[in-house]
Order: structure tokens, then C-alpha cells, then sequence
């Protein structure tokens, strides 16, 4: 992108000399703290210059806007290529000029660009984005466990898994190479380039609210790897009661046993009397193993949105659950090259997707198409809210059965 002048703002390219003072923007518009310097080499170090914009005005920055170049986890286990939009500010004193609007439009022009078919973010404030035509692709379980009142089921093979820490840099290499293999069998789980080893072990002292630092439990069988869970410890006292907690960073297993007795280990830690796992799957297998959910408590938040920036090419990325064959009325009032009736042919061996002039099926916006693009919300569930009309009887419940997933969308880390 050239320099784009409107006024007295101009938006640019960022450029390697200017990323602090882009970054210290950002600290402002998030709060004002200075982040620890781990945090912050680790941001630069993940930062794409030539996706990144400032928005300028004269010698201030006063906006910012940046994306990755992601390849995401869709249904069928393709990763897709996608813009993974961060970054995104606009100064209080450059509010209403329509400056956010602007940067989104440089954005997604650039996605198109590339050729990337999807665009992705996690908002810090979700009413912000529906207007651009991002829809809520997946959510979120925090889970806080009771374990002095809950017990687990174990599944069949628990006794067999082998368990030890580590040092989380030491296996570093180990544990990567199981996530990525963990990647094709999840809906929105993102590949992860070397760059991002540093934002994953971050754990800066001055972020830790009084926590330990991290540990690596290891889960082994035969001598392979089959998972992994990095986690802290709070320790707390109530007068002369142990009431200390668990923080659970990250937990991935490559099948339910290593998963049970990960989690075992966890709840059983001396002088711990709850277990926080703030960033789960909504379908995680601890649902079913925890003894007494009511003890626990569970909150389901928005996590990934989605929009497709190719309507043709995203859906023809991804599999089906089941044949379908519907048109679909798309309306794309920020990206109009998506707007009109696409028919889309496919099932579990993959799809087309291609304009058409027959009569659609089906109505709805971009927004609804990027909600179910995952298979975690149902088109169903968004016509009986009014947002997406059947125009063909039956289409509906083809549709949504088509574009289901029988694993729930889940995005492991925040970008």
C-alpha cells in the first residue's frame, strides 16, 4: 500500500524505526501500563512490517492497524490462508472521522490482494466488528474447577501414560511438533510459525499477578509424546487452609487417556483448591470427565471472528458434513465483489463454489456466512433469530446440517 493522505492524517506502511512509538500507541489505547519488555520483544518479533499500518497525523501515530499471515484449521483439516487482523486502534482524539473504516478497508483490500480467503480476529470489544462483516465463528469455555468436591471419570488407558515436567523452552520443539499435528483435527486452530515460539513461553515476571513460573507436564507413552500442558501455581492461604489455584495455559492431547491423566495431575496438586483453564474447546473432553459440573464454574465467551474475504474461494476451502447443493443469497455491503447468488456443490471430499443466476435457496449477510463458516454456529440457529431466510423449503435443514462440524471450532491462543 502507498501513503494515503485524507486531511491532515496520512496512513503508511509501519516501518521498522517507528514500531515503538506505534506500540506505545497501542499500550495507550489498551489501558496506558507499559508492557514488560519480554512481552513487548516478543510482539516485535512477531510483528509483520508489511502488513502493518500507522495512521499519522503530521508527526503523531493516532491509529494502527496490522494482520498476520495465518493458515487456518477449516472443516475437511485444510489450512486455509488467512489474515489474522490485530493491532487495531484509533486515538480518542481521532474518534467518529470514519478512521477505523478506513484502515479495515485498507485491510481486507490486502487480504484480496494476497489471495487469502478469510480474514480472522479476537475482539476486545465484540460490537465493534459486525459492521465490517465479521460474524463469531467460535467460542470459548474458561472453566474454573472445584477439586475438593469433584472428582474425574478416567477412561480406559489412563495408568498407562507416563508423566513428568520440564522446563517449557526445553521441550519446546517436542510439544510444537504434537500441536501441529493436533492442527488438521480442530476447526480454528492456526499453524504456528518458528516467530511465534516467543509469544507461546512467554511468561514475564512482571505479568504474573504472583503466580509461580510456568512448568511443562509431559505426557508419554512408549516413549512418544502424546501431550502436554503448561501451567503455574498461585499458592494462597485462608488463615491456616491451603486455598491455592492452578492456571492452565495450554493442554493438548492427542487422545483421551493422555488428556485424563494430564488433568488428573493437575487437580491433585498439593495445597491447590481450584483449577483455572481459561481457554477451552466448548466441546472439551473435562465436560464429561469432571464428576460434578455444578461444582465448577463454566462461562462461554465469543472468541474467533471470522469473515470470508472470497466467498467463493472460502467456501470451496472447506469440506461438508454432509452432500449439499444450495444457492446462496450473500449480501456484502463493506466488500461488495462478495454480494450476489454463489451455488455451492460439495460434501466430506470437498466442494465448488461459483456465481450463478439460478434462484436462491437461501438469504443472508456475510456476517452470518463468516458465523457458520466453522461449523460452530448453526445456520439454523441463526434463522430463528431473523437473520438468515429460507427461500427454498428444506434448504434450510440441508444447509445447516452441511455445514456442521462434529468437533467444535476452537481457537487455542489470542493473536
Amino acid at each position: 500500500m502507498t501513503t494515503e493522505t485524507t486531511g491532515t492524517t496520512a496512513l503508511r506502511v509501519l516501518g521498522a524505526a517507528d514500531w515503538e512509538s506505534w506500540y506505545r500507541s497501542l499500550e495507550w489505547a489498551f489501558g496506558g501500563g507499559f508492557e514488560p519488555a519480554e512481552e513487548r520483544a516478543a510482539w516485535r518479533e512477531v510483528t509483520e512490517f508489511d502488513r502493518s499500518f500507522a495512521l499519522w497525523d503530521k508527526d503523531r501515530i493516532v491509529g494502527s492497524f496490522s494482520s498476520f499471515s495465518f493458515q487456518l484449521s477449516v472443516p475437511g483439516g485444510t489450512q486455509v490462508p488467512a489474515a489474522g487482523v490485530t493491532m487495531v486502534h484509533v486515538a480518542p482524539t481521532h474518534r467518529r472521522q470514519g478512521q477505523l473504516r478506513r484502515m479495515m478497508r485498507a485491510g481486507l483490500d490486502a487480504a484480496r490482494d494476497a489471495g487469502e480467503p478469510l480474514a480472522v480476529l479476537t475482539a476486545s470489544e465484540p460490537a465493534i466488528y459486525g459492521r465490517f462483516g465479521y460474524g463469531v465463528a467460535s467460542h470459548v469455555l474458561d472453566a474454573t474447577l472445584d477439586v475438593a468436591r469433584t472428582g474425574l471419570r478416567l477412561p480406559p488407558g489412563t495408568e498407562d501414560v507416563r508423566l513428568s515436567l520440564a522446563d517449557p523452552a526445553d521441550v519446546m520443539d517436542r510439544c510444537e511438533e504434537l500441536y501441529a499435528r493436533l492442527v488438521p483435527a480442530r476447526p480454528g486452530m492456526i499453524v504456528r510459525r518458528p516467530a511465534w515460539r516467543g509469544m507461546i513461553l512467554l511468561d514475564a515476571p512482571a505479568a504474573r499477578g504472583g503466580a509461580s513460573p510456568r512448568r511443562c507436564l509431559l505426557a508419554e507413552r512408549d516413549g512418544e509424546l502424546v501431550g502436554y500442558a503448561r501451567f503455574a501455581t498461585t499458592a494462597r492461604w485462608e488463615a491456616t487452609v491451603p486455598d491455592g489455584t492452578v492456571l492452565v495455559k495450554d493442554l493438548d492431547a492427542a487422545d483421551p487417556a493422555a488428556y485424563a491423566a494430564m488433568l488428573r495431575f493437575l487437580t491433585e496438586l498439593d495445597l491447590m483448591s481450584t483449577v483455572r483453564l481459561p481457554n477451552r474447546p466448548v466441546d472439551d473432553a473435562l465436560l464429561h470427565l469432571v464428576s460434578d459440573l455444578r461444582r465448577s464454574r463454566l462461562r462461554v465467551f465469543d472468541r474467533l471472528h471470522l469473515r470470508p474475504v472470497d466467498v467463493g474461494a472460502a467456501l470451496a476451502a472447506r469440506a461438508y458434513t454432509a452432500d449439499v447443493d444450495v444457492v446462496l443469497d450473500v449480501t456484502d455491503a463493506f466488500c461488495p465483489w462478495n454480494g450476489g447468488t454463489w451455488r455451492l456443490g460439495g460434501g466430506p471430499g470437498g466442494a465448488v463454489c461459483e456465481r450463478t443466476g439460478d434462484a436462491p435457496d437461501l438469504a443472508l449477510d456475510v456476517r452470518e456466512l463468516g458465523a457458520a463458516y466453522l461449523g460452530g454456529t448453526s445456520l439454523a440457529s441463526l434463522a430463528a433469530a431473523g437473520l438468515v431466510r429460507e427461500l427454498r423449503p428444506g434448504a434450510l435443514t440441508a444447509a445447516a446440517t452441511a455445514f456442521s462440524s462434529p468437533i467444535a471450532p476452537w481457537l487455542p491462543h489470542a493473536f
